[in-house]
């Protein structure tokens, strides 16, 4: 016998059957990663998610969870079968019904799975995969940015380990939604885990900005396919999600950004509040100290730019241009303070040099058409091949399109043919005018009621390298990507707004807080704060407030900071509506930035007694000084308190209360019968001067001349006219405020003396005035006064 053919005939059955058991349509694979048991079934759908040290399988399984849904001609299909290769680690679902194969390589860690696409075949059948959706029955608290759902003991996480890959279920062809994030999202069973990745590779149309701009067409992204799309999936005990979060994050290489070398969600200023304001060269010392003296934690322009897009200084502000402004910050930097600037991300104004004199070609266009007929330089109508692009109103701001180097702003467009753009704006934005060629394409430029133009994806990356060389050369560590919705108008949807913060965090050389106007999945690794509600629309009380309260649970599900938003301190700023807000950050442990322009705090005649609140209660929040059931107390919007410092980390917490509402309401008298109307106010308080709110309760009309007694002996004169809806406030000084239907500051003026002092017990108040219309609101009045005090003080560790 020949051993050696022999040998050679066994070695090859051997590797024959390694072969085949390697390549096996095995009944079902499981994969170990820590506590995370996942089970794949022969079809390629998950058949058990579970927690090890539970020993309870948290997948939902009256429906079937494939591992991916692919997407192909916007209809979805389900894997029909699964090949694993034991020894490459690799799986491969097979879409019989399409034609089509994904290999995804699996990776066990010891925290985590994760799961790779390598390849997907053929490309041009593959629209759009997505991870999932994977069915749970976790219902408890749904993470729906982070990712991650829990159930008061367990966590399950579904974690998009690079910009390709999004939290969602591909909503859309442009892949972007409105919604504060879709990783994770309810369902009748308990939740949803998902994440998607988009196939760039192909010239495809979307709607834009989530579905405004109709048909924008879009150029291939060459090798942005759907491969090497990466999620990560996990499970451990809920009191161990952040740390876990945090070792993914460093075990992927995702963006991890530190200051002094901790985890920024781990630092001292996760959290923390800032100062929003504007200043210069000339005045950048006396805002830093009032930052100072409020105890924030950063100084932030709101508005440092001639124009966004090249990012040019305002020459008043800074004079000496970069170098004014790194002065700016090493200033701030000596007094240990941050110093910050605002942006819109990537909008362009109408005078930055990529639109004026010669617009960039790289300016994104919602589409184009082509000239019909040649037109000269000063030819006010123009005749294009199709009306698409240039007929939708719905987003059409500064009617402009852009023919080689031209910019033209047109009324309107004929709605039959032959299509005309009439009473056209020759040279517009400073652009020269000049004659164009029949054939030549009319872009119709993508806009935005802020009267800005935006750039294509390519240009986009260049505007986040302006920021980050900006912020390179001058030191600027506090930036905000409000409008960050701008990226949308490249097409790419919320791969685009990923890729916008992931170029500015990749190329700024030192730590830096950055915030954003929106909350993705992938941004969550990047963002130190997310702080909406604005202060335009009203008072402390009113301007967004139940947003602002809405947002914190928002914040708890997805291990976000507290934010309550941003807050106008006006040169009519009181102390009460000061500490109402302060209460309420203290009762969310959540920070705000306090917006405070140089001439308010020059004239606000309590600008340093509010300056002092702030840095008192902040750090009193900041130090845990406040109990859970104060917390409680200090949420509720109906309660008011008093901040009075004793010394360095002791105070005494003052609550008032509230009276009963009182109501005047106009009635007929017969003639020299007195008019007034009498209340029994019994006082419950100890003594103090005397305080309260009267609103004009209705919807038309008005009051004037109102006056009030006290005990038939001290008389209030009010000598102004207030609207139904209007309001005015007593805070015990001699100085009376008053406020619009929104609560926003109208005035002030003061009373011939102060109001008298409040004995606990029993008290007449007549309250008398004038209806000069026929239209009467009543007037409603509730006093009010400190009614117990309690002390609290930093507990030392």
């Amino acid at each position: 016998m020949n051993f050696t053919l022999l040998n050679n005939f066994k070695f090859s059955l051997i590797l024959f059957a390694t072969i085949c058991l390697s390549n096996t349509a095995f009944a079902q694979v499981s994969f170990i990663s820590g506590e995370l048991k996942l089970v794949l079934n022969k079809s390629g759908a998950i058949s058990e998610l579970s927690n090890s040290p539970k020993g309870k399988n948290f997948l939902y399984t009256d429906t079937i969870s494939p591992l991916i849904t692919l997407v192909s001609k916007n209809i979805r299909y389900k894997p029909s079968s699964m090949i694993y290769d034991k020894s490459l680690k690799k799986i491969t679902l097979s879409f019989k019904e399409v034609g089509v194969s994904i290999d995804i390589i699996a990776v066990e860690k010891s925290t985590h799975l994760t799961l790779e696409i390598a390849k997907a075949t053929p490309a041009n059948k593959v629209e759009a995969v997505i991870w999932g959706p994977i069915p749970t029955t976790i219902s408890r608290t749904i993470g729906e940015i982070i990712g991650v759902v829990r159930d008061g003991e367990t966590s399950l996480g579904i974690q998009v380990l690079n910009i390709k890959t999004l939290g969602g279920d591909y909503p859309n062809k442009e892949g972007s939604t409105w919604a504060r994030g879709i990783a994770a999202v309810p369902a009748k069973w308990g939740s949803k885990l998902q994440a998607y990745s988009i196939n760039r590779d192909l010239n495809r149309s979307v709607d834009a900005w989530v579905g405004l701009y109709k048909n924008m067409p879009l150029g291939a992204l060459k090798g942005e396919s759907v491969v090497g799309s990466k999620i990560a999936i996990f499970s451990c005990q809920e009191t161990q999600t952040f740390d876990r979060l945090e070792q993914i994050e460093l075990a992927e290489n995702l963006p991890h950004p530190t200051i002094d070398g901790v985890w920024f969600k781990k630092s001292k200023l996760y959290g923390k509040s800032y100062m929003i304001s504007s200043y210069g060269e000339k005045d950048i010392d006396e805002m830093i100290g009032y930052t100072k003296r409020a105890g924030l934690v950063s100084l932030y322009h709101e508005g440092p730019f001639k124009s966004w897009g090249n990012f040019i200084l305002n020459p008043e502000q800074f004079p000496n241009g970069k170098n004014g402004l790194k002065e700016c910050v090493d200033k701030a930097h000596a007094a240990g303070l941050y110093l910050g600037m605002h942006t819109l991300t990537n909008f362009i104004n109408t005078n930055d040099p990529y639109v004026s004199p010669v617009p960039d070609k790289r300016l994104s266009v919602t589409g184009t058409s082509n000239l019909i007929k040649k037109i000269d330089s000063n030819q006010l109508t123009i005749e294009v091949a199709s009306p698409e692009y240039f007929k939708d109103e719905a987003g059409n701001n500064l009617h402009t399109v852009k023919i080689g180097n031209e910019l033209i702003r047109y009324k309107t467009v004929s709605k039959t043919a032959p299509y005309i753009l009439s009473d056209c704006q020759r040279g517009a934005f400073g652009t020269e005018k000049s004659e164009h060629l029949a054939g030549e394409q009319v872009g119709k430029l993508f806009d935005h009621p802020y009267n800005v133009f935006f750039p294509n994806l390519e240009m986009q990356r260049e505007i986040a390298k302006n920021i980050a060389d900006l912020m390179n050369e001058t030191g600027v560590d506090h930036l905000d990507l409000d409008g960050h919705e701008g990226a949308l108008a490249s097409g790419q949807g919320d791969y685009a707004l990923e890729l916008f913060a992931k170029d500015v965090y990749d190329q700024v050389k030192h730590d830096f807080i950055i915030g954003t106007s929106l909350s993705k999945t992938f941004y969550w690794h990047i963002g130190s704060y997310y702080n909406w509600g604005e202060p335009w629309y009203g008072g402390f009380k009113e301007s967004m407030q139940q947003y602002r309260i809405d947002n914190q649970g928002l914040f708890d599900r997805n291990y976000m900071p507290h934010m309550l938003g941003w807050y106008l301190l006006a040169e009519n700023t009181t102390l009460p509506e000061m500490e109402w807000m302060l209460a309420r950050a203290a009762g969310y442990n959540a920070g705000f930035a306090m917006v405070a322009r140089p001439n308010a705090l020059r004239k606000n005649s309590q600008t340093n007694q509010l300056l002092d609140a702030i840095r008192e209660w902040e750090f009193a929040r900041n130090n845990n000084a406040f109990n859970k059931a104060q917390q409680e107390q200090l949420k509720n919007p109906k309660n008011e308190f008093h901040l009075e410092k004793i010394e360095d980390g002791k105070w005494i917490l003052h609550q008032y209360a509230m009276s009963e509402v009182f109501k005047r309401e106009k009635f007929e008298r017969q003639p020299g019968e007195p008019t007034h109307t009498t209340w029994n106010l019994m006082y419950n308080w100890k003594e103090q001067p005397l305080q309260f709110r009267m609103q004009i309760a209705g919807d038309k009309g008005s009051v004037k001349n109102i006056k009030m007694q006290i005990d038939n002996y001290k008389e209030l004169l009010f000598p102004i006219e207030l609207a139904a809806g209007e309001s005015l406030v007593s805070d015990g000084t001699e100085t009376i405020r008053f406020y619009d239907k929104n609560g926003k500051p109208k005035g002030s003026f003061k009373l011939a003396s102060i109001p008298p002092n409040m004995t606990k017990g029993p008290h007449s108040i007549i309250i008398d005035s004038e209806y000069p219309q026929e239209d009467s609101p009543k007037i409603e009045v509730q006093f009010k006064g400190i009614d117990k005090s309690e002390n609290i003080q930093i507990l030392k560790k």
